[in-house]
């Protein structure tokens, strides 16, 4: 209850930064913060309460923004049944690489996932219904339940901010559960927890099942906020922002990811004129957490604090 309780008043602030973003910011780049902040969660359910270094999470990204485009393009979805479309593909994608890579611990795990994502990315290169390196364009945003014009750009952030609350309450739900006492006591000693009856494997794969779908999710829902499916989303290069999204913000932590997103985004979008050079200032900014804030922005304001966040 107590962790709970502290996370509480961070969250109501979360949410009133986010009722006041669109007067204040371009709703877009809210919008894009969001869809990131959403994957770099579900990315951390992984990392930060499993244990598990996926560098291949840009899979069900860049699937469930695929999946999303085409269904609501060529098949003529509504957007709710594209978003579901999608996050299910991504689950499914994500059952498939779990249940090969979660055989495999520390370097090894990481390598597995980077292989099998970039397997998809050459069938995502190759596939005709993926437009090669053009990506799925002019992707049609519709009507959410047929009442909602997503092409509103009001209406459009209100059901981005709500899509990410919701999948923020699950992950949030899903560490405070009995199921997430038993991931956090896989990430600290495996074999203490086979001893005590549990079969660590299906939790882990369970989790890295779920961290996929909402990955699929985020990815969905960026294809439907830039009207755009495109290939970088399935290179290993997103993936390793995530990492760096993760890690900033504070591996480990609810709002960490939030955060980490924010600052990423927030920085290829003003340095958005130095072309390349926006990599190695991400870099740079990364060596300084490394050695400066070791356990990421959130990490070390809660540890100030004395309280989870």
């Amino acid at each position: 209850m107590t962790g709970e309780r502290s996370l509480l008043l961070p969250f109501l602030l979360l949410v009133a930064v986010l009722l006041a973003a669109p007067f204040v910011v371009y709703p877009v780049l809210v919008m894009k913060i969001l869809c990131f902040a959403l994957f770099a969660c579900a990315f951390n359910l992984l990392l930060g309460y499993v244990g598990l270094l996926s560098f291949g999470h840009a899979a069900f990204f860049g699937l469930g923004g695929y999946v999303c485009g085409h269904v609501l393009k060529e098949r003529g979805f509504p957007p709710e049944a594209a978003l579901l479309a999608a996050s299910a593909g991504s689950a499914l994608l994500g059952l498939l690489f779990g249940a090969v890579a979660i055989r495999r611990q520390g370097i090894y795990f990481a390598m597995v996932t980077l292989a099998l994502a970039q397997l998809l990315y050459f069938l995502c290169l190759q596939a005709p219904q993926t437009g090669g390196e053009d990506g799925i364009q002019a992707i049609p945003r519709g009507h959410l339940f047929g009442v909602l014009d997503l092409d509103q750009m009001m209406v459009l952030y209100g059901v981005v901010v709500a899509i990410f609350l919701a999948g923020f309450g699950l992950i949030w739900r899903v560490v405070h559960s009995p199921f997430g006492q038993v991931l956090k006591a896989t990430r600290e000693n495996e074999m203490r927890t086979l001893s005590l009856g549990y079969v660590p494997d299906q939790y882990k794969l369970i989790a890295f099942v779920l961290s996929a779908a909402l990955a699929g999710l985020a990815g969905g829902m960026k294809s439907i906020v830039f009207k755009l499916a495109s290939l970088p989303d399935v290179h290993w290069t997103m993936s390793g922002e995530v990492v760096l999204m993760a890690l900033i913000g504070g591996v480990g932590t609810m709002l960490g990811p939030v955060v980490g997103a924010a600052v990423i985004v927030t920085l290829q979008n003003t340095l958005a004129g130095l072309g390349p050079w926006v990599t190695i200032v991400q870099g740079s900014i990364f060596v300084v957490c490394v050695l400066a804030f070791r356990r990421g922005i959130v990490g070390e304001l809660q540890r100030l604090l004395r309280r989870p966040l």
